[in-house]
């Protein structure tokens, strides 16, 4: 696989930089980067993104549970809370993140021809914040080196994702907010975002197995009546980030979302404050033909830079080959969404534990005040057993592989 080749190329040259008496930065030859519409390898040769986003392992959203109404990463965790406790809920989610994905997952898409990954995680991973179990000692850096790590062996690229930023960047579910693009208003909030940016940014300095950095997931939803002056100030906070980030790395590409569910480049005015950053769109449902992305199609050709789908899916089989010929007509790499979740409409299916009704149930009823949290509480032993299950059917083992879904990717 001539990606594979590359990738030990690369580790030949780390392995003499761990060993040089006094250690530097690899040269920029090492990273991929961006050369007019495309994006180069380090061999030269032009990359074309073919690939999955790991959502729901360091990001949990409700609907890869089953749930509707409890469908953001807080909400999930306070109904888990409700029903069986917090000391119960911790070990839930570190048994849910050792499981969710490992080496196995990592091997299997590489085998069935994905390059890369984009990895979707919270920023409360790299604070001192309550999340997924911890309140301190988060292991945000665990969790990506693992991954990255088993992603250098198989011959995959990586791209980190900033999906839930402080403040929140979008207003809805997905970004784990409270309703509202708090970031892009909040001067704490986009200090702690540049912050944890630069913090991730010096310590994979030298790591070229992450094709590059997507800054900020899907920032500012459609909902909002001032909507066009926080679009406004969106592309000020990508210069200011890029700029922090690039006093410590210089060399990985810079990936830029525009606002309405990465959808609306209209508000982008300057494409040259950077000369390794590219732009990112996101699309669902719709018609499968070239004609359904020319607007991004159209700004890539203005701005002369890299355009790549970072998410797409939840759509038949037949609906998403013809999509991937469009995105592979229009020079626009993929990774569709999700790798994994509960049922299909993804690469590895999650069976449903047997009990998984009584913790859907608890998630759907009214919980608003203790006495409905009392009355809803389902027999706590029975949820605990349907959690366990989750975790054990999450395994890589014992998914069901969506075959059809996955050839329709054109992976190969």
């Amino acid at each position: 696989m001539k990606n594979s080749t590359v990738l030990l190329t690369i580790l030949a040259a780390l392995c003499c930089l761990a060993c040089s008496p006094k250690q530097q930065d690899l040269p920029k030859e090492a990273f991929m980067h961006v050369n007019g519409p495309d994006i180069i390898a380090p061999d030269g040769s032009k990359f074309f993104i073919k690939g999955t986003n790991l959502g729901n392992w360091l990001n949990p959203e409700g609907y890869m549970f089953g749930f509707r109404k409890t469908n953001s990463a807080r909400m999930i965790n306070d109904m888990f809370c409700e029903m069986v406790g917090p000391d119960f809920t911790a070990e839930f989610w570190k048994m849910f993140k050792d499981n969710y994905v490992t080496r196995a997952d990592i091997e299997f898409l590489a085998s069935v021809g994905v390059n890369t990954l984009r990895i979707p995680f919270h920023y409360k991973l790299f604070t001192d914040e309550d999340y997924m179990g911890l309140s301190s000692g988060q292991d945000g850096f665990k969790r990506l080196d693992d991954a990255i790590g088993w992603c250098r062996e198989s011959g995959i690229y990586v791209i980190l994702d900033m999906h839930d930023a402080p403040g929140g960047q979008t207003g809805d579910n997905i970004d784990d907010s409270y309703g509202y693009p708090w970031l892009l208003e909040s001067e704490a909030s986009q200090q702690l975002f540049c912050d944890i940016w630069k913090k991730i940014a010096e310590y994979y300095r030298n790591e070229p197995v992450i094709l590059g950095y997507d800054l900020i997931n899907e920032p500012i939803a459609p909902y909002f009546n001032n909507m066009d002056e926080l679009n406004a100030k969106l592309e000020p906070l990508h210069k200011r980030v890029t700029a922090v980030i690039r006093e410590v790395d210089p060399n990985h590409i810079i990936m830029l979302g525009a606002p309405q569910w990465n959808g609306n480049f209209e508000p982008f005015s300057d494409t040259t404050f950077d000369d390794n950053m590219m732009y990112t769109c996101h699309r669902y449902g719709g018609d499968a033909s070239v004609a359904a992305i020319q607007n991004f199609i159209d700004f890539r050709d203005r701005v002369n830079l890299p355009m790549y789908m970072g998410e797409i899916g939840h759509n038949s089989d037949e609906w998403q080959e013809n999509f991937c010929k469009a995105m592979e007509e229009s020079n626009i790499g993929y990774t569709f969404w999700p790798y994994k979740k509960l049922h299909n409409s993804c690469f590895m299916g999650i069976r449903a534990p047997e009990n998984w009704k009584t913790v859907t149930d608890f998630s759907e009823a009214p919980r608003a005040t203790f006495f409905e949290v009392r009355a809803a509480r389902p027999d706590q032993e029975s949820a605990r057993q349907a959690m366990l299950e989750f975790i054990e059917n999450c395994k890589f083992e014992n998914c069901i592989a969506q075959e059809g879904y996955i050839k329709s990717l054109r992976l190969k």
